[in-house]
């Protein structure tokens, strides 16, 4: 995996690199970024990728190490994740987003005995979630790491906030609930999210209009065929996790909120890089 991805992702960094300037600073924020993805590519602490006797299986690597220190320091700034934000976008593509985006929570839990203050413990049991807004691209159309227990209606409005565009969100029944349908209206999207049996959208508190527009959907059975793609999402979480150095459970050094996020970033990277590559090898085939 690393001889074929690790060139990829090398290059792909270099070229975010040489569109941003960052002055006054012994390392580029794409030189924290290699170490972060060299430690997540082989599952190891950040703390081992600043030991260049790690790097000798590669020449693509940068000419100088920073310490372990200097990566967590610099790892933390705004300015490193203005660049993380430039990688992202790069993987994303240009466009408007999908007519069809599914939203779902991925459970990245921790050990019972974790001290961690951020890993609060929720129904799935402690640690952090992953949530996101998917479609068929190698990249998500907005993410979010949140502790286990935050609801995840919460970070489903957040992220409809960093949409716009036109179609219809798939979403199981976790996130059927009136301000998510009003919150996917105002992103474009009319949001599908899996009714109670004999719902018929009456009650006393506020019902979105177009919760009973999902509702009246479903009923028709327009809404249940559409819902059936749903299931992609299941295998995209899957997919990141299948194979090595993809996103699995949470290693004993990666915990706080932070350092999780970052983590997930850098796996993330490595998942839209191995589909990219599947589909250029589908093409090469065709």
């Amino acid at each position: 995996m690393e001889r074929e991805l690790w060139p990829r992702i090398y290059h792909e960094l270099r070229e975010v690199a040489r569109a941003t300037h960052q002055k006054d600073v012994t390392y580029h924020p794409w030189v924290i970024a290699a170490v972060l993805l060299w430690a997540a590519v082989h599952d190891r602490p950040v703390s081992w990728a600043c030991d260049p006797r790690n790097w000798a299986t590669t020449r693509l690597r940068p000419a100088d190490l920073p310490s372990a220190a200097t990566m967590s320091r610099r790892a933390r700034r705004t300015v490193f994740a203005v660049f993380l934000n430039c990688v992202a976008a790069r993987l994303r593509g240009d466009g408007p987003p999908e007519w069809e985006l599914i939203i779902d929570g991925k459970p990245l839990p921790v050990g019972h005995c974790s001290k961690d203050p951020d890993a609060k413990s929720g129904g799935q049991g402690r640690g952090y979630k992953l949530h996101a807004v998917w479609g068929t691209g190698p990249w998500p159309e907005a993410w979010e790491v949140t502790a286990m227990r935050d609801y995840e209606g919460s970070a489903a409005e957040r992220l409809l906030t960093q949409i716009r565009g036109v179609g219809v969100l798939l979403a199981d029944g976790n996130y059927e609930a009136s301000p998510l349908y009003d919150a996917a209206d105002a992103s474009g999207y009319q949001l599908l999210a899996r009714p109670d049996p004999g719902d018929n959208g009456a009650g006393h508190r506020y019902q979105s209009p177009h919760r009973r527009t999902a509702l009246r959907w479903f009923a028709d059975g327009l809404g249940w065929r559409v819902y059936r793609d749903r299931t992609a999402i299941e295998r995209l979480f899957g997919n990141a996790g299948s194979f090595a150095g993809g996103l699995g459970p949470l290693p004993n050094w990666v915990r706080r909120l932070g350092r999780v996020s970052r983590w997930v970033w850098c796996k993330l990277v490595i998942n839209a890089h191995r589909i990219l590559r599947n589909r250029e090898r589908m093409q090469q085939m065709q």
